[in-house]
């Protein structure tokens, strides 16, 4: 109490100067009047009241409309004061729930972290891209050093955390699977398991896994609901959808997945991405297929790694640098 009468002299000292003399001194002071109050949380109605104190005390005779017009202006900051303190409140809890999330996200980078491999006659470009903090996209290789290379892409149909936290899980249950063979439609089937044991029934995973052979020249996929990619045939110079069948993960245990072998010639391309990429918007104009498929061929004469960040900054500049969705494309190409 003492402190506050203490402000209150000072203040109506600083008061009576300014209306006697207009000096900026006096409002340079009134300023770190302001700063000492918010450091010992004084309330803008305080604040207010001080003022009403101050000119009572300057002027006695202080005309009753004066008077009638300050205690408005007292009741409305103490709303106002009421309501500051609370988005103040709220503000520090969306800080502090931004600050775990910035977190989880970089601990989620580090969990689904995968190795693009480099390998002599495959070349493999890979980028993914979250349109928020944390990726519902997911993208994995597996090289098992004998001529074969695993490549997963996920999209859990769902944003933010339970997407990030569902894909961790796919991760770690693909780590698990390592001893069961490279068969994609093996892969599905149990990873469909996996999820239907564990995840909300109102989320849905899609999947696409394939295996690329080195030796052979061959691609043997399957595909659980996932966005069909495409295939580039280099002697003909179109591209080729590859639309397969196959159920979300999630759905039931007894789901089986059929799989698919194409043979893969020198210069063609595999490429494999997710909804992010094909729902791109200008505006409020889907962007269509073809326009996707020009893009890449657009940018073909440059390595697989290169086309694809080329093919992201496009549908970046396009979207005006606002991603809608998560956005993951992988391209494969046979060079020898």
């Amino acid at each position: 109490m003492s402190l506050l009468k203490l402000d209150l002299e000072n203040y109506k000292d600083l008061l009576k100067e300014y209306i006697k003399t207009k000096d900026e001194q006096a409002l340079y002071q009134a300023e770190q009047f302001s700063k000492h109050s918010m450091q010992q949380n004084i309330s803008p109605e305080e604040i207010i009241n001080i003022h009403i104190q101050a000119l009572q005390e300057i002027y006695p005779d202080m005309p009753e409309y004066i008077q009638s017009s300050m205690n408005f202006l007292l009741e409305t900051m103490i709303s106002y004061g009421l309501a500051y303190q609370e988005y103040q409140t709220l503000r520090e809890k969306q800080l502090e729930l931004k600050s775990e999330i910035s977190v989880a996200a970089n601990m989620q980078k580090t969990l689904l972290s995968t190795v693009k491999p480099d390998l002599e006659d495959v070349e493999v470009g890979a980028l993914s891209v979250p349109a928020k903090q944390m990726n519902g996209d997911y993208h994995h290789f597996v090289d098992d050093r004998q001529g074969t290379l695993g490549i997963a892409v996920a999209d859990v149909i769902g944003k933010g955390v339970p997407a990030a936290l569902c894909m961790s899980m796919i991760k770690y249950s693909m780590d698990s699977f390592s001893g069961m063979g490279t068969d994609p439609n093996v892969i599905l089937g149990s990873l469909n398991r996996v999820v239907e044991r564990n995840v909300d029934a109102s989320m849905f995973i899609t999947m696409f896994y394939g295996v690329y052979n080195s030796n052979k020249h061959t691609f043997t996929y399957s595909s659980a609901g996932h966005e069909p990619g495409f295939y580039y045939h280099k002697d003909r110079d179109e591209f080729e959808e590859i639309d397969v069948p196959g159920l979300v993960l999630g759905v039931s245990p007894e789901v089986t997945y059929k799989q698919y072998e194409k043979k893969v010639e020198k210069g063609d391309m595999i490429i494999l991405l997710t909804d992010g990429v094909t729902e791109c918007r200008q505006g409020d104009r889907f962007i269509e297929q073809e326009e996707i498929l020009h893009v890449i061929k657009q940018y073909s004469h440059l390595p697989a790694q290169g086309i694809v960040e080329q093919v992201y900054k496009h549908f970046e500049r396009l979207q005006d640098f606002q991603l809608r969705d998560d956005f993951t494309l992988i391209i494969l190409r046979r060079n020898v």
